[in-house]
């Protein structure tokens, strides 16, 4: 069996995997002997290029962590040592696991105390491409959560997979250096050609708060141009797992020369895989891409945006043999659309619940910063969202903002059914940007007892009110 035909195997472990969580709500305490995996969160430097380095907090000494490999089903333990001197949290992205587990304040999970540890034990599940960073709440200290090095791959598997593929790569797309700004320019949405049909009729037009913005881009640990390039031969088929890491932005990249046959998104596969010139990835969102290697020359996997892509957040792509300049091409323009990777009709249960939720945006609503609401109120939102275990829901996220907001709920999987009015299916993500002015439809089942927190990715907007505690009666 091949990556590929893992892949396909993902969505149907999910409801054992989902099972296997549920029958273990006793996995926070801690077993004895030594842990399967140790991450220690301390002070680390990030050498980008010869004249950039980064002073930030990572694992193990580096940023980002290391890989972590787990297999589907099998318990593990991961001791999580803090050497710094606040309190921090470790989040699983896109597992299904107990909260307790999850690393998220809101949910009540422990905190990682300063200058402690704290053993993480849970079952992994579902297979595909995950990760993990810090959760902790930043507000306006911009060294603190997912605005530092704390962040790194988790991949999930079943054992039986050999991996059919010359290279397998993890590649995380990263802003470094973050500052305030009042002369922010929107120009990550990728969305503004989209319909708006959340757009309000009279829009507020006050002056907007600061926000955070960077000139300092990297893939892993290196800007364009420095450290070693990624090396191929003709004929050699690559996997990528792509990680869209940043705290601050959505992006577009793409490989000169090449297309990517994107296979997962958000490591599950899709049903309808889509060769493209370029792949859209919100803050938070994965993907899992081939590439066939059949353009030798000396080329530039990067940032579709140019000044994003020489102030560093690409990589060089070289053949054997080939010592030429690295070259970048304009990929084709076109509109980025979840539907395409979908399937004619959903296998799931129709919904039998909606929530139904709006998003604004009040300009310099707390103090210097804008403010975030959902359905007219920020964080927290006491016992307003109650989730019936075993029911089918229907969310409907209404975005009458000007940002496109990758949107995520914890401990839950999502079934994509509408963006702007378009209909789609079979498409299952944890994370959905939601466009500019528009609406996004997702279903999903409640069967992830817990605290489970839902919030936009964009760490800036999270802490200044756009998050929701979703719960169950």
């Amino acid at each position: 069996m091949d990556r590929r035909d893992f892949l396909k195997l993902g969505s149907m472990t999910l409801a054992q995997a989902s099972m296997a969580n549920m029958a273990m709500p006793g996995q926070s305490a801690a077993p004895a002997g030594k842990a399967d995996h140790t991450l220690r969160i301390a002070p680390v430097t990030v050498e980008l290029d010869h004249s950039r380095i980064v002073s930030t907090i990572g694992y193990n000494g580096t940023a980002p962590g290391p890989l972590l490999r787990m297999r589907a089903g099998k318990p593990i333990t991961i001791d999580v040592i803090n050497d710094t001197d606040t309190p921090e949290f470790v989040h699983w992205h896109g597992l299904l696991i107990p909260s307790d587990m999850d690393g998220t304040e809101e949910e009540g999970s422990p905190a990682v105390a300063p200058h402690s540890q704290r053993r993480f034990a849970f079952t992994p599940g579902p297979t595909g491409t995950r990760w993990y960073h810090s959760h902790a709440m930043a507000m306006d200290d911009l060294h603190k959560g997912a605005y530092t090095g704390q962040f790194g791959f988790v991949f999930i598997e079943d054992g039986k997979d050999p991996g059919h593929y010359d290279q397998e790569l993890f590649l995380a797309l990263r802003d470094w250096e973050p500052f305030y700004t009042g002369m922010m320019e929107d120009n990550d949405d990728d969305t503004h050609s989209a319909p708006t049909p959340e757009k309000p009729a009279n829009l507020n037009t006050d002056p907007g708060g600061l926000e955070v913005g960077s000139v300092t881009y990297s893939i892993n640990d290196k800007a364009l141009g420095s450290g070693e390039p990624i090396r191929v031969r003709p004929g050699q088929r690559l996997l990528i797992h792509f990680l869209n890491a940043s705290a601050i932005e959505n992006r577009r990249i793409a490989l000169a020369g090449h297309k990517m046959r994107i296979i997962g998104l958000d490591g599950n596969p899709v049903p309808t895989p889509q060769t493209l010139d370029s792949l859209f990835l919100g803050a938070g969102e994965r993907a899992d891409v081939e590439i066939e290697m059949n353009n030798p020359g000396v080329w530039i996997l990067g940032s579709t945006e140019e000044d994003v892509r020489h102030q560093g957040l690409g990589v060089v792509v070289e053949y054997a043999g080939q010592h030429k300049t690295p070259t970048w091409i304009d990929p084709k323009k076109f509109a980025w659309d979840y539907a395409i990777f979908g399937s004619t009709a959903s296998t799931s249960p129709a919904p039998t619940q909606t929530l139904d939720l709006s998003f604004e945006k009040i300009p310099m609503g707390s103090g210097k910063f804008n403010l975030f609401t959902v359905n007219g109120k920020p964080y927290p939102h006491d016992r307003e969202f109650v989730l019936q275990q075993g029911a089918r829901y229907r969310m409907i996220m209404r975005n009458r903002t000007d940002d496109a907001h990758p949107m995520h709920l914890h401990r839950h999987l999502w079934e994509l059914v509408e963006i702007n009015g378009k209909k789609m299916a079979g498409i299952i993500k944890d994370t959905v940007v939601v466009p500019y002015y528009g609406r996004a439809t997702v279903d999903f089942t409640a069967d992830q007892p817990g605290l489970a927190l839902f919030h936009c990715h964009i760490q800036q907007h999270m802490d200044y009110g756009f998050k929701a505690l979703f719960r169950y009666a």
